[in-house]
């Protein structure tokens, strides 16, 4: 069972503002996520290929060749605020 400790210190490390009710809705939701993987831990899986896809795939990606790009001005336009090679984005607060 997960907390409301355990979520606000996994809040606090990843930078988000929950509120009291979220706190409370992802304690649920993350101990039923927790329920579900200690049901799959408990199945006989021995003989069981690992699979990246539940289904078969097959030329699921395009071949990857070179091409042009977008202009650098074109993507940086619409940018609030940039430096002479790219975006310019704020520092981490600690």
């Amino acid at each position: 069972m997960i907390d409301r400790e355990q979520v606000l210190h996994v809040a606090r490390l990843a930078r988000l503002q929950l509120t009291d009710d979220e706190v409370e809705r992802m304690a649920g939701e993350l101990s039923s996520i927790l329920g579900h993987i200690e049901t799959i831990s408990g199945l006989d899986l021995d003989g069981v290929e690992p699979t990246s896809h539940v289904v078969e795939v097959s030329n699921a990606l395009r071949p990857d060749v070179p091409r042009p790009s977008l202009d650098r001005e074109v993507a940086l336009s619409q940018a609030p605020a940039r430096t002479a090679d790219g975006f310019l984005v704020p520092s981490p607060q600690a």
